[in-house]
């Protein structure tokens, strides 16, 4: 009677327990769709270590678009002797990217930028800075080829010039 009755509570036991795991697991899988921040700029945190800044989209698939980015560059001031962590804009590389797309499986945290964080004010700050965007430069045509003398007509041979005298 004593394992019928341990047996009894063992299994009621393991069903709260799948009832908990079930509930964790349906809690979980929410739609990332509906990804939504209450401020404009978002932190994502990598699992790599780095750490982007930027407007946060989500995408079909399991990318996210980041726009308007910026990551943080650590200096060392050799003169000095200083270390000093320095935002920067994406985009400046020599690719030009105007866009990251970022693997989902890759990002560790995402948290919002607060409108009052140093973060956010170096971010206002880059955009008063920045020069406003160059129009596309127009191809130029290319300019005209100069147009090439005719051919001279070639030197005439000494020998063959010579007419035979008449006499």
């Amino acid at each position: 009677m004593h394992i019928r009755h341990t047996i009894s509570n063992l299994k009621g036991i393991l069903a709260c327990c799948f009832l908990m795991l079930l509930l964790i697991l349906i809690s979980g899988c929410g739609s990332s769709n509906d990804l939504q921040f209450p401020t404009e700029y978002q932190a994502i945190f990598m699992d790599n270590g780095q750490v982007f800044f930027g407007r946060l989209q989500k995408t079909k698939g399991d990318f996210f678009l980041l726009r308007d980015v910026f990551y943080i560059r650590h200096e060392i001031d050799k003169e000095q002797k200083e270390s000093r962590n320095v935002l920067l804009k994406r985009g400046l590389e020599w690719h030009r990217p105007e866009f990251m797309r970022i693997n989902s499986r890759h990002i560790v945290l995402i948290e919002p930028v607060a409108p009052d964080s140093r973060v956010f004010q170096l971010i206002m700050q880059a955009h008063r800075l920045a020069p406003p965007p160059a129009p596309p430069a127009a191809t130029p045509n290319p300019p005209a080829a100069p147009a090439k003398p005719a051919p001279a007509a070639p030197p005439a041979h000494p020998e063959k010039s010579k007419a035979p005298a008449r006499k």
